[in-house]
């Protein structure tokens, strides 16, 4: 039996380490190519392993994205600060996942210009980024469920649309293009249609709203 456990401990750790080693690398190529041209073939040379091995975890380089989308998802909820407010606490979750994503914003440009001409990977991606964004409101405290949680959701993923937009042409140090799109998004949802509120779903309950 531990001997079992052993042997499976190290496949899930290969496997793991496979999955981060190809994702990194997808990105990396795609810094330099461009995504909409780029092969899994091509992927799966520089990754130094075959299509075949590759293939098993990712069979489309949708899959790879959507897996890179996950992996923020965990990067960001390992480092949040709690603010004082449910947008406070929204405001800095973005920000910390554009942080997150600061190191492969070439990459992310690229793909953002590249997958418009992909309409299979603009369906698939669409889901995962729903999740990505109904978990940034459950960090933050805010029910993401339900009809109510829905709309939230969706709203967010507008908001924060165009708050990546804006970060991938900042240049500013401190990305005040990027801070100011989004504080100003946030505020406008709070203002238009509570579009967020508090954890136990009360409806008169405002982004700005204090946690309990």
């Amino acid at each position: 039996m531990e001997k079992k456990l052993k042997k499976t401990n190290h496949s899930a750790k290969y496997k793991a380490d496979l999955c981060d080693h190809v994702i990194e690398t997808a990105l990396k190529l795609t810094a330099e190519r461009g995504w909409r041209s780029l092969l899994l073939k091509n992927i799966a040379e520089e990754a130094g392993t075959t299509l075949e091995e590759l293939h098993r975890q990712f069979s489309t380089k949708t899959a790879i994205l959507n897996a890179f989308q996950q992996r923020i998802d965990v990067s960001v909820l390992a480092s949040i600060i709690e603010g004082s407010t449910y947008r406070d606490r929204l405001f800095d979750i973005l920000m910390r996942r554009f942080d997150v994503l600061q190191p492969y914003r070439d990459a992310i440009r690229l793909i953002a210009r590249d997958v418009g001409f992909d309409p299979l990977a603009t369906i698939i991606l669409g889901p995962q980024l729903f999740s990505s964004m109904a978990l940034m409101l459950e960090a933050a405290g805010i029910n993401s469920s339900g009809l109510d949680g829905t709309f939230r959701v969706k709203g967010l993923m507008l908001i924060y649309a165009r708050a990546l937009r804006t970060w991938l042409s900042d240049d500013s140090p401190d990305f005040s293009e990027t801070m100011a799109t989004l504080d100003c998004d946030l505020a406008r949802a709070e203002r238009l249609a509570g579009m967020l509120c508090h954890s136990q779903g009360t409806n008169n309950s405002s982004l700005g709203a204090k946690p309990t």
